[in-house]
């Protein structure tokens, strides 16, 4: 066993264990740091594919910024346990037949793959940020302006909107 499996495999029981402490953490404050556990995990995973920018912006987006806002949303929202909603049972058993839905067709889809159909890691440079950026600014340059401009016009708008009388 060579050292990228053994590290795709550490990666993904970290990943596997930290989504199950997700869910069934009591705490929405310890869920949300055992999402970016999951968060890092995958990370490491875009890693080992050879895909650093997507690395790089799965953990700047949502491991930074929308886990902050998660922790932002669940601190003012100040949850007891005085206040929690009456639980609908009818809601759970529809939770559990599409959860087991989607587990029969994952099965499904998993039954279907051949073993000869491996993955390479590591072959090719399409992920690599040099080359993104090299290929972003000569052949998609205008796609990659007009967007700017729609960029600045929306945080112009939310400028304006947001400002008081």
């Amino acid at each position: 066993m060579n050292i990228t499996t053994l590290l795709f495999i550490i990666l993904s029981v970290v990943a596997a264990f930290a989504g199950i402490m997700m869910i069934t953490s009591k705490n929405p404050v310890h869920s949300i740091l055992w999402l970016i556990v999951v968060f890092f995990a995958i990370s490491g995973h875009y890693i080992m594919l050879n895909a650093q920018f997507l690395a790089i912006v799965n953990i700047i987006v949502y491991a930074g910024a929308i886990m902050v806002l998660f922790l932002f949303v669940v601190m003012l929202m100040n949850l007891n346990a005085d206040t929690e909603p009456v639980k609908n049972y009818r809601l759970r058993l529809i939770g559990v037949i599409s959860g087991g839905s989607l587990l029969l067709v994952l099965l499904a889809a998993l039954m279907d793959i051949d073993k000869q159909q491996l993955v390479q890691m590591n072959v090719g440079d399409a992920g690599l940020i040099k080359e993104l950026g090299k290929n972003l600014f000569t052949n998609y340059v205008l796609p990659f302006e007009i967007s700017s401009v729609l960029f600045l016009s929306a945080m112009i708008g939310a400028v304006i909107i947001g400002k008081k009388q």
